[in-house]
């Protein structure tokens, strides 16, 4: 049973990848042809890769891992917001805070900051603050939540991070690299496979590929959350006892686990996909030179016209020069 289909990636636009002159060698056995100076990444691989990822993440979270989403670029901030908010991780869609892995003592403390200030009655006149030092301190409470918002219930430095666009997130690929921590991304064609323990060839660019893509991550994550809380067999420990977030995903958790069986859309047979994925690049193709041959025939026609008016007026010449 697959995660996702061939035909979704497609639709999705997973399979477009930078042009031709924007690229890295090391991802060339990710791509399948080159189509109109740009990229065709190969979708039979990035499913290969998704199965893979899907795994790991499920079974990283079904024993007590978090999953850091990390995606800053405009194209990936509603995403990431909106599926880790989801299954209760944690996620950075704004800017990247230096040292937010390699120095978490740092950072918890700015956390406890924010909750701190978050207790305090800004409406109110029973905090013993005057109305400039108490807007003062909403100015930096909400500095606080739009940079560490995301990640307010991280009490330790995550499992695995999940990167949206690898160049752009270099600093967060560094500091999980010196910790140790996997990390899984969208692998575009100018990418280095090299930084990623758990890559997923595809196109980190465009809204659908990237909304698609962080989904899957995120229902890899429920069904783990899901394993993780089921009723313990007999001898076992019970489990320990759930965060807020948990319990209410898991109230829903047939609907979560719909939702993730939903993901799994019967496994279109892979010679078929490869088939229906050459078929779409083709079509593209040809639809692109028929542009340029129509092209070539207006100018040509263009070019037709003024040598006969050329002509004609040559000819008006020499008739007044008689």
């Amino acid at each position: 049973m697959a995660v996702v289909t061939m035909r979704q990636l497609l639709d999705s636009g997973v399979h477009f990848g930078h042009q031709t002159r924007r690229w890295n060698p090391k991802m060339k056995r990710f791509i399948l042809t080159e189509r109109s100076g740009s990229y065709i990444i190969d979708l039979q691989q990035s499913l290969a890769y998704i199965d893979k990822t899907y795994d790991f993440v499920k079974e990283t979270v079904a024993h007590g891992g978090t999953i850091l989403f990390v995606g800053t670029k405009k194209q990936a901030q509603n995403a990431i917001a909106e599926q880790a908010q989801r299954v209760g991780q944690p996620y950075v869609n704004q800017r990247w805070l230096g040292g937010l892995l390699t120095n978490f003592q740092t950072v918890s403390k700015r956390l406890a900051r924010m909750k701190e200030l978050e207790e305090l009655d800004f409406e109110g006149t029973t905090s013993g603050f005057t109305k400039k030092e108490l807007l003062i301190k909403k100015r930096e409470l909400d500095k606080l939540h739009k940079s560490l918002g995301g990640i307010r219930n991280l009490s330790k430095t995550p499992s695995a991070i999940w990167v949206v666009d690898t160049k752009k997130e270099h600093l967060a690929i560094d500091e999980a690299k010196k910790l140790g921590i996997p990390v899984i991304a969208i692998l575009d064609t100018n990418c280095d496979p090299d930084e990623v323990q758990y890559p997923i060839p595809g196109n980190d660019d465009a809204i659908r590929s990237v909304s698609l893509l962080t989904r899957i991550v995120a229902d890899a994550a429920a069904e783990g959350l899901i394993q993780r809380h089921q009723k313990p067999e007999e001898g076992e420990e019970g489990a320990e006892p759930l965060a807020e977030w948990e319990r209410e995903l898991l109230e829903t958790g047939d609907g979560v686990q719909q939702s993730a069986e939903t993901a799994r859309v019967a496994d279109a047979d892979l010679a078929e996909g490869k088939a229906e994925a050459a078929a779409v690049v083709n079509e593209e193709a040809e639809q692109i030179e028929a542009t340029e041959s129509d092209a070539d025939v207006e100018g040509a026609s263009a070019e037709a016209e003024a040598v006969v008016e050329a002509d004609a007026t040559a000819e008006g010449d020499a008739a007044e020069a008689k």
